[in-house]
């Protein structure tokens, strides 16, 4: 009965570790390290198959040094932006979907009401801060919306300040 219970931890790979107990024993004496791609055999029911063997001191990681790529963000400094005169709130999806698109987007709140105006003003803070924007006062009752890696253009505050749409 024991035999059996012996037999199944085996298959399972719960046994004892006498394999890598040897290759514990290769790697403190040096004898295993070398400039060598090193082999590794795997015996399947089906035949034997050799496979290269992947060194961890190969791998940045473990020598210590960190990685040397490092991603970076570049502004998009050439979006037009899009203009928004809401005059219900329903028209608040419109510039949520173009600020969602990486899209400076212009909410010019002259011609609506003080309520609509105080609750697209509310929604477009939220979505500003949530999304990583930044929401700019260009004029009176008027908002520039830009997405946080979109820079304004140059000329296109040039073109808004001719306007009279920009401090």
């Amino acid at each position: 009965m024991a035999s059996m219970w012996r037999q199944a931890m085996l298959y399972l790979g719960l046994g004892p570790d006498e394999q890598y107990d040897e290759l514990d024993g290769l790697q403190r004496s040096g004898e295993g390290v070398s400039g060598e791609e090193q082999v590794t055999v795997v015996t399947s029911p089906t035949g034997t198959l050799t496979m290269p063997d992947r060194s961890e001191s190969a791998s940045p990681a473990s020598t210590g040094e960190a990685p040397s790529g490092s991603v970076r963000t570049i502004p998009i400094t050439s979006a037009k932006p899009h203009v928004v005169a809401p005059r219900t709130f329903n028209d608040a999806q419109q510039l949520a979907d173009r600020f969602k698109a990486d899209q400076p987007v212009i909410v010019n709140l002259q011609t609506a009401n003080r309520d609509l105006a105080r609750r697209i003003i509310d929604f477009v803070s939220g979505l500003c801060y949530a999304l990583g924007g930044k929401m700019e006062k260009v004029a009176d009752q008027v908002y520039l919306l830009a997405p946080s890696h979109v820079n304004l253009a140059e000329e296109e505050r040039q073109r808004l300040q001719e306007r009279g749409l920009h401090y």
